[in-house]
């Protein structure tokens, strides 16, 4: 081993991977009994490493390596899947039962975690969809310091000893990850282009989305952006004088970059921004040059660029279409905007939209006409309209502002002051210190980067409200109701100019992006927005917080705000362990914390300390809410713990963030809407905002981007399956008290069905007919399947199986259970059609049978249907032998009017009759009773009985038929064989908009075809209550739990191999 390593690697390389070995495998030896097992298992996993490493060499080449071909003919034959189950990777690794390690490769395709192992002579195959993953963690266990655990509702596997396991790990979460938004969280989820279809996804697609999410999540970009290229380099920072060693991040619109040391300087270049992108002598101090100019006459010197020639070509690719899409015009009144705003001047303009006072094209651009019929926008920030008078004198109101703007105007000098300024640690100080309010609509807008998007749709809000104003829907009148909930105490809001403003902005939203609508606490949001930006800006700030710094908090579910507050338990327990272990259940305090994450501490602080924290959020986005959170709850971790219940905890907090104060607003203190809860008798001790926001960096401010977003991506999974649980346990409660099948039967059976609809979800393509999973239907209509679903689920979980027969049962099964004819059903119809077939008394399994022999589950064009069935024992001169002579047939015919008679009275009077059955369907009907008795015990017995039945009622209607023919129907053959229409119950088991009429055409058909000939199903109950073994056959009780077990394990088999089935035609077709 030493000498093969020796060849191809360094010293270091070899005692590394001695090192790495020792650690892995000497703690699992000790495991097996006899020399010869440890010698085979550590022969095995030598030689599966070598194999391994030799692959993901070759697996960095352009083209698919022998390897990986090899290992996918492996997959397919181990595991059987279609052919749409793509392979994305493979790797060698252990699977641990119990104590013992089973060597083996793991497999990961698009839908399935896949595991093979022949060791020892046991073969071992586990399939694990990644649907069905609760939990995935790097966790360790007796003998491994590091594994990965793979945890579903019943189980947790651990999976170790890989050559790379930091690389498989985020491999295993990204597919985790995009297979369950794409399956189960559908409502907001976009992939990227590169992963909309699938069957495509390799695991360079894979890495390529981690690395675009983390670069869009780092510098808060848009979603659409795309990331080209990550380079390593240098840039020159003047503020210190050197350059600093980072990576630059090119992407459709972006130039950005970010230093190695985490905070130390991060920039970001908008291409709109920039002038030009130039190539510069290359000398030894400075290899690889390029200086990037932008408008504000500042210039960027980037050096040590690999294949620099190449970089610089794509980005003037890139920025010559930006500036086609968006030409930027430049503005002549530059000198009065220096002198109007000398903090914020900026060259850079486009239209009439400036850096330094950004006006609305809408309102200077269009015509006067235009102007009166448009609602005119509100030209500047409402606090500078709004102005309150606060408790402080204005001089020293004035003096503590002036102070900060001349610290933010230094510091602007020095970094710059537009988008494109030197991010570092100094501006999170003087954002943390509080923005002057002067300042702070424009900074947010800089900071979020929602200026450029301003800059860049010139009259896309004038627009928008135009095409918004005056529609009415369930959205605007939401919005018209919370209008006057949006902070009331500020004199703002409580006159038509704010309201007006705020109605405005939310519509066009609404208008704008109605996968999102409008959600209870955007108003708020908004409010504190338009206090401190202009209408247009406001409008763009909240498009950037709501489709860029807090993604998919404003929707149905809140998906994004509940994956924030799982995350935040998890930094509870990790940075206050002593409160965490003293509140048992975290999810209680998650659930008070959710307004904390849905409006930024702006309802349940004052509002002159929550812009403090608003500062905060838009330069380091979640991040300063999660440590703001830590900070608050170390501060009350004494009361806390003392609390006795969650409203006292409730309490506890609500006084604590009521007496937050901010020592330097100019304003006074306006209240949050907890102040209820601090009317106390005793003066309640103040805390000061920029105490406590300085606590929560200096305490809980390590936290970095990709911690963040690994945790969200932990964390997401679990909060889906969490809903998806809701969602099974709401359905399941709806329907177990309307059924017999006992409640852990009723959850294998939801499980089977849920797994129906995934499955074809996985290798089917999307049919009209069968939508995807839409989780904000009703409960009990998320999942849904079409008749191919529901026929492969009744071949597995029916009783009522019959051979060939079974399938054309089922699509009858189906058409009677679909009332609405929507070409689908729910959970609830199919269970209850298993409950009759398993638990009903044998007049509602005849009745059920009945249903599925007359429309509108038979029909004239089922499959099956034509075909009479050619039988001696359908003959009706067959002699009727009771062990009687055959002069007594009379008497028995009497007789059994008399029991058809008595029958007809017992039955309800208030349920629905059926329609009466032709003799085209009463053969169908015989031909499934026949299917049915296949291979029972008492096969042959049954079939003389059902002979003997058959014959009876051929009889019965030809009696019947002959009597309708003379027009001398006799009353005891009339009252109790009429069906009575006119009831307008309907069936108890099944409802039937058509029940109790036959419809046109097929009534048509069989007075055409077959005249009145026609059975009831009192005479066909009547008849099979005459033979003893039909009644056993009907009334046996009949185990579902073992059918249960076979479909978890045929499931999967059985849709492939009904797959490949109908795959056929289309290969002979093709050959032909």
């Amino acid at each position: 081993m030493t000498d093969i390593e020796a060849k191809g690697a360094t010293l270091e390389e070899i005692n590394q991977h001695w090192d790495w070995l020792e650690q892995n495998l000497l703690h699992t030896l000790s495991v097996f009994d006899n020399k010869d097992d440890i010698a085979s298992f550590v022969k095995g996993k030598v030689k599966a490493l070598i194999a391994e490493e030799t692959s993901s060499r070759l697996a960095e080449q352009e083209e698919e390596p022998e390897k990986f071909r090899e290992a996918l003919v492996k997959f397919e034959a181990r595991f059987n899947f279609p052919e749409a189950e793509k392979l994305v990777t493979y790797y060698s690794c252990c699977c641990w039962k119990g104590r013992v390690p089973r060597q083996g490769w793991l497999y990961l395709s698009i839908n399935h975690l896949c595991f093979y192992s022949f060791f020892l002579g046991k073969e071992l195959k586990l399939i694990v969809p990644w649907v069905d993953i609760q939990k995935l963690e790097r966790t360790s266990n007796v003998f491994l310091t590091d594994t990965i655990r793979i945890t579903t509702q019943n189980k947790e596997r651990d999976f170790s000893m890989f050559l790379n396991l930091d690389e498989v790990f985020k491999i295993m979460e990204q597919l985790a990850d995009v297979t369950l938004r794409r399956l189960l969280d559908n409502e907001v989820f976009d992939l990227d282009p590169d992963l909309q279809e699938p069957s495509q996804i390799t695991k360079r697609d894979l890495e390529a989305r981690a690395q675009n999410e983390f670069f869009r999540a780092f510098f808060r970009l848009p979603r659409q952006e795309k990331l080209h290229s990550v380079v390593d380099c240098s840039l020159w920072t003047p503020f210190s004088r050197c350059h600093t060693v980072g990576r630059m991040f090119t992407s459709d619109r972006y130039i950005c970059f970010a230093s190695k040391e985490d905070g130390c300087c991060n920039v970001i270049l908008p291409l709109r921004e920039v002038v030009s992108i130039e190539k510069m002598e290359d000398t030894s101090l400075l290899p690889n040059p390029v200086i990037v100019s932008i408008r504000s006459k500042m210039a960027f010197q980037f050096i040590e660029l690999k294949d620099r020639d190449s970089l610089v070509g794509s980005l003037l690719v890139r920025l010559q279409r930006v500036h086609a899409n968006h030409p930027v015009h430049y503005d002549t009144s530059q000198d009065e905007d220096m002198q109007t705003s000398p903090v914020f001047h900026s060259t850079s303009m486009c239209g009439d939209h400036k850096f330094g006072d950004l006006e609305m094209v809408s309102s200077q651009n269009s015509e006067e006409s235009e102007k009166e019929k448009s609602p005119r926008l509100h030209p500047e920030a409402l606090i500078s309209v709004f102005q309150q008078s606060g408790s402080q004198s204005p001089d020293l109101r004035m003096s503590r502002e002036q102070i900060k703007i001349s610290l933010w105007n230094d510091h602007f000098v020095e970094y710059g002051r537009t988008v494109c300024m030197f991010r570092t640690e100094k501006i999170r100080k003087l954002v943390a210190m509080g923005i002057p309010e002067s300042l702070r609509g424009k900074l947010w807008l800089l900071f979020s980067d929602a200026v450029t998007d301003l800059a860049s749709h010139p009259g896309y809000y004038g627009n928008l409200v135009e095409e918004s104003m005056g529609k009415c829907c369930l959205v605007t009148e939401e919005i018209e109701r919370d209008l006057h909930r949006s902070l009331p105490e500020h004199p703002a809001f409580q006159n038509e100019t704010g309201i007006a403003a705020l109605r405005r902005v939310l519509t066009a939203y609404a208008h704008r992006n109605p996968k999102i609508g409008y959600c209870q606490s955007m108003n708020i949001l908004t409010s504190v927005l338009l206090l401190y930006a202009k209408e247009e800006e406001a409008f763009w700030l909240l498009v950037a917080v709501c489709e860029r710094m807090l993604p998919d908090y404003f929707n149905h579910r809140v998906i994004g705000a509940q994956v924030d507050q799982s995350v935040f338990e998890e930094l509870i327990k990790e940075h206050l362990p002593e409160l965490a272990e003293h509140m048992n259940d975290l999810s209680a305090l998650a659930s008070i914390s959710l307004s904390w994450f849905l409006t930024l501490f702006l309802s349940i602080m004052p509002l002159e300390s929550a812009v403090s924290v608003v500062d905060c959020f838009f330069y380091d986005g979640i991040k300063a809410i999660f440590q703001l959170g830590l900070a608050v709850l170390e501060a009350n971790a004494e009361g806390l713990c003392s609390s006795k219940d969650d409203g006292q905890a409730l309490m506890v907090l609500s006084r604590f963030l009521d007496h937050i104060k901010n020592e330097d607003s100019p304003g006074p203190s306006v209240g949050s809407h907890h102040a209820f809860f601090s009317d106390d008798q005793e003066p309640y001790p103040v805390t000061d905002i920029a105490d406590l926001i300085r606590d929560s960096y200096e305490k809980f401010g390590d936290q970095s981007v990709e911690q963040i977003e690994h945790l969200r991506c932990k964390h997401r999974i679990r909060v889906l399956q969490g809903h998806e649980d809701t969602t099974k346990q709401n359905v399941l409660r709806v329907v177990t008290p309307e059924v017999s099948i006992l409640p852990e039967d009723l959850e294998e059976l939801y499980d089977l069905f849920k797994r129906e609809h995934m499955m074809s979800c996985y290798w089917e393509q999307p049919r009209p007919v069968a939508p995807r999973h839409d989780p904000s239907r009703p409960y009990a209509e998320q999942y849904r399947i079409d008749v191919r679903q529901f026929t492969h689920l009744f071949q597995l979980v029916s009783p009522w199986t019959c051979g060939a027969h079974t399938e054309i049962l089922a699509e009858r099964t189906f058409r009677l259970l679909d009332d609405n004819m929507d070409h689908l059903i729910e959970f609830k119809a199919f269970v209850s059609c298993l409950d009759v077939m398993y638990n009903g008394e044998m007049n509602e399994k005849i009745k059920l049978l009945y249903r599925l022999h007359i429309p509108p589950a038979l029909t004239e064009n089922d499959r099956d249907s034509q075909s009479p069935l050619k039988n001696p024992l359908l003959s009706t001169s067959r002699p009727l032998v009771f062990g009687k002579s055959n002069g007594d047939a009379i008497d028995y015919q009497k007789q059994l009017k008399q029991m058809i008679k008595d029958l007809a009275k017992e039955k309800d009077k208030t349920e629905k009759e059926l329609p009466k059955m032709s003799q085209r369907e009463f053969i169908q009907f015989c031909k499934t009773l026949y299917s049915m008795f296949h291979e029972d015990p008492e096969e042959n017995e049954l079939y003389q009985a059902i002979a003997t039945v058959t014959t009876l009622l051929l009889q019965i209607g030809e009696v019947g038929q002959r009597s309708s023919s003379s027009g001398s129907c006799s009353q005891e053959g009339g009252e109790e064989l009429r069906a009575s229409a006119l009831s307008p119950d309907q069936d108890s088991v099944f409802a039937d908009n058509n029940a109790g009429k036959i419809p046109q055409d097929s009534r048509t058909f069989t007075e055409e075809v077959e005249g009145d000939w026609t059975v009831s199903l009192e005479h066909i109950l009547a008849s099979l209550l005459t033979e003893q073994s039909l009644v056993n056959f009907f009334e046996k009780p009949l185990d579902i739990k073992s059918k249960l077990e076979n479909a978890k394990i045929n499931q999967y088999s059985l849709k492939t191999f009904e797959m490949s089935r109908q795959s056929q035609p289309e290969l002979k077709l093709n050959n032909v």
